[in-house]
Parts: C-alpha cells; structure tokens; sequence
C-alpha cells in the first residue's frame, strides 16, 4: 500500500526530462505537426509504464499551451493538433474531467475564439461520458452544447434531464432544463416539464420556482390569443382596438385581460399588442423582450 506513494515520488524528479524528451520529439507548439500524428496515448503508455496519468497532465498542459499559443500569437490561428493532443490526453487518462469540458469548450467556440467545430466538441463529451457516465457536470456541459451550438433546445433538455437523474446531481438541472425549452421556443414541451417539476417537488423554493414559470408561460398563451385577436380586429375595422376592453367587447376573444396572478395587462393602443406589466409578481425582466 506504500509502494504507489513512493513510486508517484520518485517520478515526479523525472517529469522535466520526460518533458524534454517530448520536446525535442515536437518542438514548438506551431512545428513539426506530421511527428505529433506518430504519436500515441497508446505509444506514450508503453514509454512511461505507470505513470499514465502523470503523463496526461503532461499532455493536458501541452494542448492549453497549444490553444493559447494559436489563439493569441498566431496570426493565422488554426487548430489542427488540438484534436490530436485532446485525443492523446484522454487516451492515457479517459477520467480526466478537464480534458474533457475544457477541450470540448476550446473545439466548439467559433474561429478564431476557438476551432469552430461543435460537433466535435459535442463527440468529445460523449465520450467522456463513456468513460465517465456518473458524472453530470460532463453531461450538463453536453446539454448546453446541444443548446448554444446547434440550436436544439429539445435534445439539450433531455440531456439535461438525464444529468438531474444522476445520484448526487443539482436540483437546478430540472430548473435548466425547463429554461433552455423556453428560450428555444419549446412553449409547451416547456410546460408540460415545468408541470412534472411541480408535481414532483415538495412545498418549497423549487416547487414555488416551477410554478412561477408555469404562471408565466399560461399568461403569454393569453397574451398572444390576445394579440391574435386585436390583430383579427384591426383587419376588420381598419386600425386596432383602443383597450383590450373594447376588444373583448367585441366579442372576438373571452380571454382575460389579466396574468394567472389577476395582474392587468398592459396594452399598446398604436400597435395593438398586450404584454406583460412590470408590476406582476410574475414579471421578470426577460419578459421585456415580450413588450411590443
């Protein structure tokens, strides 16, 4: 049970000529790329036998510098030996967490921030989650990257989703779940997850928190059948309804012209559209956006 202590110690005195090896066999960051594509997790793994995971460090520090060295003081900035030295890291530790989020954020941000290459960045974390699969910060990352990188709001909750069913994961996995739907335009698969989350949470700051954004989800279904409907108005008569009093009087929508907390609407006469009042306790302020 001493042996594994004393060996780690023993080795540390030989990473800076390991370090040196490996550089005379690369040179800088920027040269010699066709020796880097000789190169193996598998080859470095029979060099330095029990020493897998110093070694993938020792790699996890060369692709950062690699990445940094491109993104600031190249000029013409390409990437291409990121993949490769992301893919030798993980070889010789596939536990290696930061490889994996860091190297996937690095692929997918678009040029010259990063490589441009989403999907690759979204591969990389599923194969951390192969190695990794209890692990819910990976998946979490994944689910963001389906969201902010190819646009699918749908498949990003149900990633999500998965990582909340994770032992020891955040309850606010279910809270981002429902967010990004949301955000993506997903209204009602946004309710229909918001309902679940209600149901299923005990009285309390999550159970209030869902049924906050249920309340203002159902609200912005009436603000847009009322919209609807003054639209429908102003075809009829030529310019839109005065109040939205005028416009359930005329018998063209039986929706209340209130929120699911009994606050009024506010209405723009001159382009016919209600929206959200800031003095409901459901306001927030990533409603403006619903504001004509």
């Amino acid at each position: 049970m001493r042996l594994l202590p004393f060996l780690l110690l023993l080795g540390v005195p030989l990473l800076p000529m390991v370090q040196k090896r490996i550089d005379r066999r690369l040179g800088t960051f920027r040269a010699q790329h066709e020796v880097l594509y000789l190169w193996s997790g598998e080859s470095i793994r029979r060099l330095t036998p029990g020493f897998e995971n110093l070694m993938a460090d020792v790699y996890w520090l060369r692709t950062v510098q690699y990445f940094g060295g491109e993104r600031v003081f190249s000029t013409e900035k390409r990437f291409d030996l990121l993949i490769p030295l992301i893919n030798i890291t993980i070889a010789l530790d596939p536990r290696l967490e930061i490889a994996y989020r860091y190297g996937a954020t690095f692929l997918a941000e678009p040029w010259p921030t990063g490589a441009g290459k989403p999907q690759a960045g979204i591969e990389l974390l599923q194969r951390g989650l192969t190695h990794n699969p209890s692990n819910w910060r990976l998946r979490q990352d994944l689910g963001l990257f389906y969201f902010f990188f190819l646009d699918d709001p749908v498949r990003a909750s149900e990633v999500l989703l998965e990582g909340a069913n994770i032992s020891g994961s955040p309850e606010f996995l279910k809270t981002l779940a429902a967010q990004v739907l949301v955000k993506g335009g997903e209204r009602e698969t946004a309710k229909a997850l918001w309902q679940k989350i209600y149901e299923q949470s005990e009285p309390g700051h999550l159970q209030g928190n869902a049924g906050l954004h249920l309340g203002q989800l159902h609200s912005l279904d009436a603000i847009d059948a009322l919209n609807a409907a003054a639209a429908e108005f102003t075809r009829r008569t030529g310019h839109p309804p005065a109040t939205l009093e005028e416009l359930r009087r005329s018998g063209l929508t039986a929706v209340p012209s209130v929120d699911v907390a009994g606050t009024p609407f506010e209405y723009n006469a001159s382009t016919g559209k209600a929206f959200f009042s800031p003095k409901s306790p459901l306001w927030r302020r990533e409603l403006e956006k619903y504001a004509p």
